[in-house]
């Protein structure tokens, strides 16, 4: 359950790693690369931020994450200069892919496609009786 103090730092740094993110993209080069922050959660002793991200397009999305949490030190010195009136410390960030969208699209696929699992329940993987 979050408290109500964890919700808020996680949307101050949401709201806030959207903007270097996106900066960073633009002036990197990176053409046709959508980076969105999908969610931010605190731990309750606010010392760690998980920031699940979706990288459009999938292709890239590994290697982009691999370099952001390589200049994971300059984000967060980026994002405390700009929350420094709003928090006192700055939780450590940690990354990761948001692939929920991916996961729905391929179930969506699934279901209008020929891979089926409802019309060909041989598609699903026999389950262990114990």
């Amino acid at each position: 359950m979050e408290t109500p103090r964890q919700k808020k730092i996680a949307s101050i740094i949401q709201k806030d790693m959207v903007e270097v993110l996106q900066r960073a993209a633009t002036d990197g080069g990176l053409k046709g690369v959508l980076i969105s922050v999908t969610k931010v959660y605190v731990t309750a002793d606010l010392s760690i931020a998980k920031v699940y991200l979706s990288i459009f397009p999938n292709a890239k999305a590994s290697e982009l994450l691999a370099g952001i949490k390589s200049n994971e030190p300059l984000i967060k010195h980026e994002i405390a200069q700009r929350t420094k009136n709003q928090m006192r410390r700055m939780p450590n960030l940690n990354f990761y892919l948001d692939d929920s969208l991916e996961y729905i699209d391929n179930i969506e696929k699934s279901l209008k496609g020929v891979d089926n699992p409802i019309e060909n329940p041989d598609l699903l993987d026999k389950r262990k009786k114990s």
